[in-house]
């Protein structure tokens, strides 16, 4: 059971996620879909099937905790859009797809499932943002060696609009079901993919002068053999 801080009401919902799912290969233009492709291509992950591709990971792994724990040291943040369906309407969090890098050159499904999706307790209702979707930002920051660097940084619009996002997932309205939570894709990596000792998501709307941001630290466990 996760406890989110609806914006808009200013009261808190606890919310019981059933079924978490991750839009993989999400952009909007193919070039940018290309560009994602190729970038994890050079750390050795194969090409996707199809695109976008809806992977679906453990549903206690969507968590608002400020530390995640990971094996070794090569996993990476990736921000993401994440909705949320309840009973009161779908939420808008913003969130990271942590993954393991190593295990994504062979499964980029089981990459996907051994690390935690940290996600904001702060979230606004769709409604209020999705007749000016268009304008939202979303920045990633990783701290590398003790400095925060700017590590994605871009709008939304390089991902598929939540509308047909969900249409492709095989939904008639843009909402999700009570209990489903969803990351929407996200942006190129400014530099190389590489691991951080903590990671910083903001999904900004500047049409309303608002924030949502979440900060976790990454702490890493020994690989014994």
């Amino acid at each position: 059971m996760l406890i989110f801080h609806v914006s808009e009401t200013d009261k808190a919902l606890k919310v019981d996620i059933q079924e978490l799912i991750i839009a993989g290969w999400a952009g909007r233009e193919q070039a940018a879909i290309d560009e994602h492709i190729e970038e994890l291509e050079a750390i050795g992950v194969k090409p996707p099937s199809a695109t976008p591709l809806f992977y679906r990971v453990a549903a206690n792994q969507l968590t608002t905790e400020p530390t995640i724990q990971v094996l070794g040291e090569a996993s990476s943040g990736e921000v993401e859009v994440v909705l949320i369906g309840t009973l009161q309407g779908t939420l808008v969090g913003i969130g990271s797809d942590h993954t393991d890098r190593e295990a994504e050159a062979w499964s980029v499904a089981h990459s996907k499932q051994v690390c935690a999706k940290p996600v904001s307790r702060k979230v606004w209702r769709l409604e209020s943002v999705l007749d000016h979707w268009d304008e939202l930002q979303m920045t990633s920051y990783a701290t590398i060696e003790g400095r925060e660097v700017v590590y994605q940084q871009g709008g939304v619009t390089g991902l598929l609009h939540p509308a047909e996002l969900l249409r492709r997932f095989g939904l008639d309205e843009v909402r999700l079901a009570p209990g489903q939570a969803m990351l929407c894709g996200t942006l190129p990596v400014m530099g190389e993919v590489r691991a951080a000792d903590a990671f910083r998501v903001v999904l900004t709307d500047p049409v309303r002068g608002q924030e949502l941001e979440h900060h976790y630290r990454i702490k890493t466990l020994p690989v014994v053999a």
